[in-house]
This record gives C-alpha cells, sequence and structure tokens, in this order.
C-alpha cells in the first residue's frame, strides 16, 4: 500500500481536472507509462459574444414622387398684337427698325430665362442676334418681345419668322413675324 504525505497529485480523467492534496510517500512513486484511458484531450474552448449581434432589415428607400405640377405644365404662346412697324410698314435702305409684339404666355409653365426665341426662316434683317430671350413671364400674363432690326439696301418685302423654344429646345406656341416693304429714301 502507497503512502501520501503532503504533495499534490493531479488526476487527469477525460473532461476532469482534480487536484488532490496528499502527504509525499516514503518511497518514490513509480512511472506509469499512459494508456489510451489516461491520454490528455486539448480542452475546447467556447467563445461568447460580448455584445448582442442584431441583424440588418432592409428598408426600402423612399419613392421619389414627381409633382402634378411638372406633369401638368404645358408650353404656349399666343401671339396678340404688333406694338410697333405694322405688316407690310414701309421703311428706307439701312433704316433701324425697333419692333416689338405683345405676346401672351398662353401655357401652364412660367418662362424663365432658359427660354428663347430663335429665328427660324426669312431674311435675318440684320438682328442682332438670331437667338434672344424670351422676358420672364408666369403663365397666363402677358410680355412684350422686342428685337431691333436693320433694313436691307435694296428694294423689295422681307419677312422674318421667329418662335418660342422651351429650354429642351422644343418650340411651342405661334410663330412671329415682321413684315417690311424696303424703298430708297
Amino acid at each position: 500500500m502507497l503512502r501520501f504525505t503532503s504533495k499534490f497529485i493531479l488526476l487527469l480523467l477525460p473532461g476532469v481536472f482534480l487536484a488532490s492534496a496528499c502527504s509525499p510517500a516514503e518511497t518514490p512513486t513509480p512511472f506509469i507509462p499512459p494508456t489510451s484511458q489516461s491520454l490528455l484531450i486539448e480542452p475546447t474552448f467556447i467563445i461568447k459574444p460580448t455584445q448582442t449581434i442584431v441583424t440588418a432589415q432592409s428598408t426600402p428607400l423612399p419613392t421619389i414622387m414627381p409633382t402634378s405640377e411638372a406633369e401638368t405644365c404645358v408650353n404656349d404662346l399666343t401671339y396678340i398684337e404688333d406694338l410697333t412697324i405694322p405688316d407690310n410698314s414701309f421703311v428706307t435702305y439701312g433704316a433701324t427698325i425697333d419692333k416689338q409684339w405683345l405676346v401672351q404666355n398662353s401655357g401652364t409653365c412660367d418662362w424663365n430665362r432658359d427660354y428663347r426665341f430663335i429665328h427660324i426662316g426669312g431674311a435675318d434683317l440684320g438682328a442682332q442676334q438670331v437667338e434672344v430671350s424670351l422676358f420672364p413671364a408666369r403663365a397666363g400674363t402677358h410680355a412684350i418681345i422686342q428685337i431691333i432690326f436693320t433694313a436691307p439696301f435694296t428694294d423689295g418685302e422681307y419677312e422674318s419668322a421667329w418662335q418660342a423654344f422651351d429650354p429642351n429646345g422644343l418650340a411651342f406656341g405661334d410663330p412671329i413675324y415682321i413684315r417690311v416693304n424696303v424703298v430708297a429714301p
């Protein structure tokens, strides 16, 4: 029989770790080779998260709906009258012609500086520009369009046609004309 004194003996059993206090033996404990039952098994560690994991939920993005104003906005221009130089007026060679028309913004879109009045046919009659800005005009209001022309130095009947264009380059409304008879002084 073995006698134990104050030494620690460790018993290793699968999954169990025991420590026991014993007295030292009078005789040394003989070495016992390990058997399949006394092999050490590596402990398995389970790591628990320190924070709660929250799964993401998809949230649909808001749908942007166009406003009803953009859907119903319509461009239109209605010719009302010549304010200066009535059609078929006689002018002399090289005369400066200050032509003004009264028009109405008969559409539902407000005109801003991106709206243009462009020469679309006939003689340019020396117009300083073949494209001018339409004056800003709210829907339903009147506007005056003014273009400065110069009469040619040849007798004849001359006409120049102009049209309104929206910011996308689309023509709209009534075309507007100047028609003059040029004569020698």
